[in-house]
């Protein structure tokens, strides 16, 4: 006898494909994988080798998240073509899954870093960073803007962009350097919303490589125009040339529940 037409117990065929011989039972049982032979004396169930093919496809489309009912279907019509497309329509799943739990851990990694700036931070302390290049989603507003149209505003991009949670993307608010050195601190112009792994496309807002002056603001809106103003003090005093739109984000807003603890991010375009 052929050693691959030797009978296999149960368990010895289960072992052979790390799985618990339960599922063989079961499997049995829902008349999707059914055993070589059963012994009629005890009932026992047994195997062979040639078997191992049709049982490794199912335990691979059962990875894959296929339900038992469309495996059912599929191994009653076994073909290239069928097999070529079910697993084409998984794999594509798998990547929308994939894309998610990179974006997940972009969210993750963004916030651990404020946090880590927050144990670390000098909330004073003006600097100079370097930053790379980011297209972001952005929504006109001004001064006439209610805080419920802004509302409405961000909601409908991240529809459009299919988001489905708010966590899954940073938000801030945008105002011209030129209004700041008119003394316009109020003005501001757009709302964006920066998305993990968003390529650059027509019509988003590119916020540029390179170098940007950072600072922090502590405590409620109202305070923000003075800390612009020592901000375009120091920028005069180190010869700086600040350019484009300063990007305002909070950092800390999961972990407070005082807007006098509320801490705004703020980064310049700087050149000189």
């Amino acid at each position: 006898m052929n050693k691959k037409d030797k009978l296999l117990t149960i368990g010895q065929f289960a072992a052979m494909h790390g799985i618990n011989k339960k599922t063989l039972m079961w499997y049995d049982e829902i008349g999707l994988f059914k055993p070589a032979v059963i012994n009629p004396e005890n009932g026992y169930r047994c195997y062979n080798y040639h078997q191992s093919p049709a049982l490794e496809t199912i335990l691979l489309l059962r990875e894959l998240d296929v339900s038992i009912n469309e495996i059912q279907d599929f191994m009653k019509n076994r073909s290239a073509g069928s097999l070529k497309c079910l697993l084409e329509k998984k794999t594509a799943d798998l990547d929308m899954q994939i894309a998610h739990l990179q974006a997940v851990r972009t969210t993750l990694c963004a916030h651990h870093q404020n946090m880590d700036t927050l144990l670390n931070m000098d909330i004073s302390e003006i600097s100079i960073i370097e930053k790379e290049e980011h297209c972001l989603v952005t929504v006109d507003v001004d001064r006439n803007t209610s805080f419920e149209q802004e509302v409405e505003l961000i909601t409908a991009e991240t529809e459009k962009f299919r988001l489905g949670r708010l966590h899954k993307a940073s938000y801030g608010s945008m105002i011209s350097v030129s209004d700041l050195q008119n003394g316009s601190f109020d003005n501001y112009s757009r709302l964006f919303i920066e998305i993990p792994f968003l390529p650059c496309q027509a019509g988003l807002h590119i916020m540029p490589k390179g170098r940007y002056l950072r600072a922090f603001h502590k405590g409620e809106w109202s305070g923000i125009p003075k800390r612009y103003q020592e901000i375009l003090d120091y920028a005069r005093e180190h010869n700086l040339t600040l350019y484009g739109f300063s990007y305002e984000m909070g950092i800390n807003e999961n972990v407070i529940d005082r807007i006098e603890d509320y801490i705004v991010q703020i980064e310049i375009p700087v050149s000189g």
